[in-house]
This record gives C-alpha cells, sequence and structure tokens, in this order.
C-alpha cells in the first residue's frame, strides 16, 4: 500500500472511501464529523441512523453511504477521547486497522484517512500521527493507496516528517 500525505478537506477527496472521526452516537458533530455529515447531506445521516441505531463504540468501524461526497462510502471510526480520559492507544490504532478492514470488504482501494481523534478528542499530536503511520503500514489490506489528509498546517508537518 501506498501511504500519501496531502494537505486539503476530506470532503473534497476523490477516492473510494473516506474515513469519519465520528462520534458514538453517529449523527454528526463538529471536526471531521460535521464536515463530512454538512457536505455528504442528509443521505448520510438516514444511512447512520438505518445501520447504527445505538451508534458505534470507540475503536469500531462501519459503513454507510457517503452521499454527495466525491466518495462512494464513508467509513466510520469512533476514536477515543483523551480529554475524558480515553487514553489506551490500542483503542486508536484500532481506529485504522479496523477502517482497513471495513475498506477491504467493501473493495475499496483508495481511502482518504483524517488524523483519528487529534483535534478535539486531544490526542496529542506527534502520538496520533505515528499511531496512524505506524497502523496503516503494518495492517495487511487490499487498499492501494491510505491518503492522510491533513487539514491545518501542524498536522500536515508531522504527517511529512513520519512518512519521510
Amino acid at each position: 500500500m501506498r501511504l500519501e500525505v496531502v494537505r486539503g478537506d476530506i470532503v473534497e477527496q476523490h477516492v473510494d472511501a473516506v474515513v469519519n472521526a465520528a462520534s458514538r452516537a453517529m449523527r454528526g458533530g463538529g471536526g471531521v464529523d460535521g464536515a463530512i455529515h454538512r457536505a455528504g447531506g442528509p443521505e448520510v445521516l438516514a444511512d447512520c441512523r438505518r445501520r447504527f441505531p445505538h451508534g458505534l463504540a470507540t475503536g469500531a468501524a462501519g459503513w454507510t453511504t457517503a452521499g454527495e461526497l466525491p466518495a462512494r462510502w464513508v467509513i466510520h471510526v469512533v476514536g477515543p477521547d483523551h480529554t475524558r480520559g480515553e487514553t489506551d492507544r490500542a483503542l486508536l490504532t484500532g481506529c485504522y486497522a479496523a477502517a482497513l478492514a471495513v475498506a477491504d470488504e467493501l473493495g475499496a482501494r483508495t481511502v482518504a484517512f483524517p488524523l483519528v481523534s487529534a483535534g478535539i478528542y486531544g490526542w496529542p499530536l506527534d502520538d496520533a500521527v505515528a499511531a496512524a503511520v505506524e497502523t496503516l503500514r503494518a495492517t495487511p489490506t487490499e487498499v492501494e493507496v491510505a491518503r492522510m489528509v491533513a487539514f491545518g498546517g501542524a498536522a500536515y508537518d508531522a504527517l511529512v516528517r513520519s512518512t519521510t
């Protein structure tokens, strides 16, 4: 698998699937989750309600339609909330591994990832980057391109340092 790093907006990525850093409720919210729901339109929320009536557990992954996004699917993962004491790194790395497993089930070959838990959930940036890169490189998958999408400069710089 080729690991790419780009600076941009995950909702603008032309890939088979985008990964959403979702809340447990799977109903949209702030950050990446809110952006994906706004850009994807009401179909994403309707599919979340239908497929995940009780949400998802931390570390789990599931998929929905991408609605109006340029991708075909959204793979939702629930990252650990570091600010609330969820500091088990295995929950964070599990999000990336679970997203790749879902991508394989769907037949997705190109997948765009945000830095899960590194925003409002407060996971320290350098460790969030290391967890993402290490897991994506170590997990067997049929995905051909994993694109890390950094919205801000600090995340982009950290990802570039970690992948070169």
